[in-house]
């Protein structure tokens, strides 16, 4: 569904991005992670047709991004990361001016309408002022601009950006509901935990470059070189901590407020083993947890050769 090959960007001496070879088949949510200025933008706005590559080529529903971009613009929801709305304008007259920009006819845009206001629960909206909604309702409005014309491919630029975590949790459903419905989905965001539960796969960015991208799991198996471990002990914690401290797979370890965290260079034996030592010394513990990398874990990881 959307294909990007050698894809870069310049501004003047400035490189954006440098060459992004990307696959993203149709029905994934694709969450594109990195900070603020790693390039997602850039990317994302190129495959909106709203700029052109300094390199390399895309291609969005089978239409070539720089030589069929009026096709592309039929085939995408586009949610940029700032974005206004037209003061004195209803909700459902918002939509409707959408609606005519994509050649909708009169008798079919009501029930478009009605449609989308009722999938983004803005049904009890759909006569307000848009200026006078409320940010995350505002954010709702614009995700209901861009399904006005039904399009396979949504690409949503920090969709979640400056809402509150509540909001955030129903961007996250919504996003959800709508890879049900077979939409192709492409996130941006700064924010991992946003991404963490609702993609499907994931490609990490920084400083123009693509540095990982692949299936979710794919990605945390690539990465899961070494265990974490979170261990709750219940009593004889002092012998349990020099056991753990002795052992010649431990990399670091960290006490928090509810649980010792260490990471350690094994394998399942080696957990196995370093746990019956702790049993085998009297140490009893509460729970001994082998706990899946994060997406924090895996952005760490993958980045830590670019950190300077």
């Amino acid at each position: 569904m959307i294909t990007l090959t050698g894809f870069g960007k310049d501004y003047g001496d400035f490189t954006a991005v440098d060459s992004i070879d990307l696959q993203i088949d149709a029905g994934e949510t694709f969450g594109f992670i990195g900070p603020n200025g790693a390039g997602k933008s850039t990317t994302i706005r190129f495959l909106a047709t709203l700029l052109r590559a300094s390199r390399g080529s895309g291609v969005v529903a089978n239409c070539d991004v720089m030589g069929d971009p009026v096709g592309v613009r039929q085939a995408i929801g586009y949610m940029p990361d700032n974005f206004g709305v037209y003061d004195g304008m209803r909700v459902w007259e918002f939509l409707d001016f959408f609606a005519v920009a994509y050649r909708i006819g009169r008798t079919q845009r009501k029930q478009i309408i009605d449609n989308v206001l009722e999938l983004l629960d803005l049904t009890h909206k759909r006569n307000d002022f848009v200026n006078g909604l409320s940010r995350g309702m505002k954010q709702r409005l614009c995700l209901a601009k861009t399904l006005v014309h039904d399009p396979p491919v949504l690409i949503l630029d920090e969709p979640a950006s400056g809402l509150d975590p509540r909001a955030r949790v129903e961007v996250k459903a919504l996003l959800k509901e709508l890879r049900k419905m077979g939409k192709t989905i492409l996130i941006s965001s700064h924010i991992l935990t946003e991404l963490a539960d609702c993609c499907t796969s994931i490609g990490i960015i920084e400083r123009g470059q693509l540095l990982m991208h692949g299936p979710i799991e794919s990605v945390y198996n690539q990465i899961r070189q070494n265990r974490i471990v979170e261990i709750q002990f219940f009593s004889g914690e002092e012998a349990g901590m020099s056991i753990l401290r002795s052992s010649p797979h431990l990399r670091s370890v960290e006490n928090t407020p509810t649980a010792v965290v260490a990471e350690l260079e094994t394998d399942d034996e080696g957990l196995a083993e370093l746990m019956e030592e702790m049993i085998k010394a009297g140490v009893r513990m509460k729970s001994f947890n082998d706990r899946d990398p994060t997406l924090e874990d895996v952005f760490m990881t993958v980045t830590k050769g670019l950190v300077t």
